[in-house]
């Protein structure tokens, strides 16, 4: 533990260094605890570079709380498409309607009450208040557990429960009282540019001396790896449709002609959102996809339907390796299915798609030809 003249050149430093060097995001230019709030919940787990456009997006359709609140979720759904975990927009929509109800469209200033809110856990929480309201809670994150792991030359599972807690205890003891909000934002910043998982920037760093990792020649192995969970392979077979003028039609994950042919882990894959038809597989796909088909479109049993293999399609989720076989089958006119809707295959994002979803329609797009072009 610090004394108290190294807590306060150890705070001095890596505030200078951050105020000095920060990176220029468009989230840090406002105090409005909606967009901190914003752009807290597009970081979990996503990349800053990949969250810039999605939140400068986002916040020129719905700029407060109550115009979030207030559309329809697939609106929110179809802005949020590509940014993946998508329970995230849910939950957004889900507390901004709450704030609306019971804080008067304000984001709350106290901890308990923003705790209540969907999606809201402690280190989003913490990280609003003190950055727009200047709260003194200390925030724990991957980036900033890595930096106390190097700093106290911590070993073992950081995300072991009582591991994690005691790590809180130290990011409590070390946050700077004076400036919260920059204090949380300099320990992430640090984590996220220089104390990096790999190759961390060392003679960089702003407070090295104080680094018992880097003084014993474990900077580079700390944290401890974590077992990895073992990854499951999965594969799909997905149908797509195309007319002569090229539209093709997505189903919702909620639709009771899907949920009877697709195993629960379906509409997890397809982020309970518009997809395709399809179905798991294993062996030769196209004939669990038939069977699927035939009681999807029970007039398909009247009428052979073509499959045109597009090649293999790879995808990941969480722990999951997914090969998808896409097959385009081509008619004059498409089947008419109750909650299915019509869209053009080449603006299928006009819709709120996932990853895979994409990817399915990239390589049916890729060679496939509607039938009016080849009369």
């Amino acid at each position: 533990m610090f004394h108290n003249n190294d807590f306060a050149v150890f705070r001095r430093q890596l505030l200078g260094w951050f105020r000095q060097f920060r990176r220029d995001l468009p989230w840090r230019r406002t105090r409005d605890p909606y967009r901190i709030w914003l752009s807290e919940i597009m970081l979990q787990q996503t990349r800053v570079a990949a969250v810039i456009p999605y939140y400068e997006r986002f916040v020129d359709r719905f700029p407060n709380v109550q115009a979030l609140a207030e559309v329809p979720e697939e609106e929110v759904l179809r802005l949020w498409s590509g940014l993946g975990y998508y329970s995230r927009a849910r939950n957004l929509q889900k507390a901004a309607q709450q704030i609306v109800v019971q804080h008067e469209g304000q984001f709350p200033a106290k901890l308990d009450e923003a705790l209540a809110l969907p999606g809201i856990g402690n280190y989003t929480a913490a990280a609003i208040l003190s950055i727009a309201y200047g709260e003194k809670l200390a925030v724990l994150d991957g980036n900033v557990a890595r930096v106390l792991a190097r700093l106290g030359a911590v070993r073992g599972d950081l995300r072991e429960s009582w591991r994690w807690q005691e790590l809180q205890k130290v990011a409590d003891t070390y946050l700077d009282p004076e400036s919260p909000g920059d204090w949380n934002q300099a320990m992430m910043e640090l984590g996220a540019t220089l104390c990096t998982p790999k190759t961390p920037q060392c003679l960089l760093c702003p407070v090295m001396q104080f680094c018992e990792g880097r003084k014993l020649g474990l900077a580079e192995s700390l944290p401890e790896k974590r077992k990895k969970r073992v990854t499951v392979e999965v594969t799909l077979a997905a149908a797509i449709f195309v007319d002569v003028n090229g539209m093709t039609f997505l189903l919702p994950s909620s639709a009771e002609e899907n949920k009877k042919a697709a195993a629960d882990h379906i509409p997890t894959l397809v982020s309970r959102m518009w997809h395709f038809p399809i179905v798991p597989v294993s062996g030769d796909p196209a004939a669990p996809l038939r069977r699927f088909l035939q009681e999807l479109l029970p007039r398909a049993k009247k009428h052979k339907l073509q499959f045109e293999p597009r090649g293999k399609v790879r995808h990941s989720v969480t722990y999951r390796a997914i090969t998808i076989a896409p097959f385009v089958i081509n008619l004059k006119q498409l089947p008419r299915i109750p909650g299915a809707k019509r869209v053009p295959l080449r603006e299928i994002s006009t819709l709120p798609v996932s990853n895979l979803t994409r990817k399915v329609a990239s390589a049916a797009l890729a060679i496939a030809t509607p039938l009016a072009k080849k009369r």
